[in-house]
């Protein structure tokens, strides 16, 4: 086994390395000054089984051009096998077309990293389960649910605890969440009258006097998710605390979050943190380095990976 990782989440990559007992595999990722990416891989790699951890977050672009051009080098090397690592898979939310003459760009991206050379998919969460079917290969999709369960468990037993889907297209993944907790599900229908009017948040179940877990799987700009707070505070939630798989955090999110009446977020591993976001008190950072690091373990023993969720 041969663990490589790009320049997006280094530190992730060394905790996977470390649970699996072994190092990270010399590779060299640059730049021409041009910003022409160049990788080399300095190690033998001819017949060997090879997981590139390389989450496509942001500087989204640059580290897609990492990934791609670390597949085809190591195809070109004559690696065994190659496994894609994708804790976050950049581009996801692009799954469908949304007007004329727009892209599916989710499809476009995993047709790129199929031709590069990657031989299967290893990923967490992905924004919707359909985009499996996207790529050719096969696609292992991880859930964050089994962390956050252990999580919650720990720091809120005894608590009145009650799981919310801040939108109805996130119902399966907290249903999944109260189902394993064994606790009930309140949902947060959102609704837009028409452009420039702020959205109006219904609350479906009852929520007074309850914990509120909000669970989603990405927070860029954090706007639903404190307007959904605020709206669950509103309706007689004692305290609300948010589990998010990816933390792409973009643009004032970090400023909404600090206002907001979100008791803490809680976020993943899987996209490395800036400076601001690992200052910030009420985020909260979650390792799924080992979750990550079975499945890549599981994978190359040829053993089930269906059973880590």
């Amino acid at each position: 086994m041969k663990i490589i990782s790009g320049n997006a989440n280094l530190p992730f990559a060394k905790d996977v390395a470390s649970y699996l007992d072994t190092t990270l595999t010399d590779a060299s990722f640059r730049k021409f000054s041009d910003s022409e990416v160049f990788v080399e891989i300095n190690e033998n790699v001819r017949g060997e089984d090879v997981f590139v951890i390389q989450p496509t977050s942001f500087p989204c672009n640059d580290n897609l051009m990492e990934l791609l051009i670390c597949l085809d080098a190591l195809k070109r090397g004559s690696a065994k096998r190659v496994t894609a690592v994708l804790p976050y898979f950049g581009y996801a939310r692009q799954d469908r077309k949304t007007g004329p003459r727009t892209p599916i760009s989710a499809k476009l991206v995993a047709d790129l990293i199929s031709a590069a050379g990657a031989d299967r998919i290893l990923t967490l969460d992905l924004h919707t389960a359909q985009i499996q079917g996207f790529f050719d290969i096969p696609v292992d999709n991880l859930y964050a649910a089994p962390v956050f369960e252990k999580d919650v468990a720990k720091n809120f037993s005894g608590e009145n605890v009650k799981v919310v889907s801040p939108d109805v297209g996130g119902v399966a993944r907290a249903r999944g969440l109260a189902k394993r907790l064994g606790v009930d599900l309140a949902i947060i229908d959102k609704r837009r009258e028409k452009a420039g009017v702020s959205e109006v948040m219904n609350i479906i179940g009852d929520v007074e006097g309850y914990h509120c877990i909000l669970v989603d799987d990405i927070v860029d700009s954090a706007g639903t998710l404190c307007n959904a707070a605020q709206a669950l505070i509103n309706a007689g939630a004692t305290k609300v605390t948010a589990y998010i798989s990816h933390g792409v955090l973009s643009g004032k999110a970090l400023e909404r979050i600090h206002n907001s009446p979100l008791d803490k977020i809680v976020i993943t591993d899987s996209i490395d943190f800036n400076e601001k976001a690992a200052q910030e008190p009420k985020i909260r950072q979650l390792s799924v380095a080992e979750l990550i690091g079975e499945a890549i373990l599981r994978i190359t023993e040829n053993r089930s990976v269906s059973s880590l969720f």
